[in-house]
């Protein structure tokens, strides 16, 4: 029996639980194998051959070959393991979550500076404004 999610009916977010840890476990394993410089630099020499040593989806590698953070975030990802790949690259936090917008570093340390995003657009699915 599948639990009632209302949570998850808001658009364009997606909510890590309970089932999204599980769908991510490895990912977020190999992320975690990053804070180790041996492992960084067995990934950094051949992205491909370390990922393969993981049991994680074709999918999910991927999305960390392609970087596509907000992919792997829809394959179970958690932000805060995935920042590990960010540093492994040398980029920051704010690099990152700028790239996830389609927002340069700069467009996105602003926008946060001015408050953030709008509210407009992030309510539940058929909630009126």
């Amino acid at each position: 029996m599948s639990l009632d999610k209302p949570y998850m009916n808001v658009p364009g977010t997606t909510i890590f639980d309970a089932d999204m840890s599980r769908q991510g476990y490895h990912l977020n394993q190999f992320c975690m194998s990053l804070m180790k410089a041996e492992n960084r630099a067995r990934f950094k020499a051949n992205e491909r051959a370390y990922l393969d040593e993981w049991p994680m989806t074709e999918e999910q590698k991927q999305a960390v070959l392609d970087r596509d953070l907000n992919r792997c975030i829809a394959l179970g990802g958690n932000i805060y393991f995935l920042a590990k790949i960010g540093a492994t690259d040398g980029k920051s936090f704010q690099q990152m979550a700028g790239s996830m917008t389609g927002m340069t570093e700069e467009q996105y340390r602003e926008m946060m500076i001015k408050g953030g995003r709008s509210i407009e657009g992030n309510r539940y699915t058929g909630e009126k404004k």
